[in-house]
């Protein structure tokens, strides 16, 4: 079964997600099945239809937010009293630089984490598996399915 990175914070919202699914938005699927189920035929029926694709989605999400907190390693803050690392790993905040471009800053996450815009990228993308392991001074080639480019490590804290 494979790991998933999360920050504490990250943990902390998908335990928070799994718990308004299993005590809120259960109970709200189930009211609009039991309003569909009164409102007539079945078969012809699009409300049902809707509230059981619902409960369906719901189900799936709940099974799959138990597997991944299940499997959950918490990514620890190397920038908070915890051992730094020079190498890059998973919880490292990262500068980089491709070319003529701006340098960019970013955290490397777990995949379930991932959000670009908020600055952090997963360690399963291309960036985030080329520049893993490597050091401040390093270029590294990153090949994307839009072809390949080299990035000059900055800074890693």
């Amino acid at each position: 079964m494979p790991t998933n990175f999360l920050t504490k914070e990250g943990y902390q919202k998908l335990q928070e997600e799994l718990e308004h699914l299993r005590t809120v938005k259960r109970q709200e699927v189930a009211a609009r099945l039991h309003e569909a189920m009164e409102g007539g035929e079945l078969i012809e029926n699009a409300e049902y239809e809707a509230a059981k694709n619902e409960q369906a989605f719901v189900e799936g999400r709940i099974q799959e937010l138990d597997l991944l907190l299940a499997t959950a390693q918490i990514i620890e803050d190397n920038g908070k009293g915890s051992k730094k690392h020079d190498a890059i790993q998973v919880g490292s905040k990262v500068t980089i630089k491709e070319g003529n471009y701006d340098s960019e800053t970013f955290i490397i996450v777990g995949a379930a984490e991932a959000n670009p815009r908020e600055g952090k990228i997963s360690n399963e993308s291309p960036i985030g598996k080329a520049i893993l392991g490597h050091k401040v001074g390093d270029t590294v080639k990153v090949e994307t399915p839009g072809g390949t480019y080299n990035v000059k490590i900055l800074k890693v804290a």
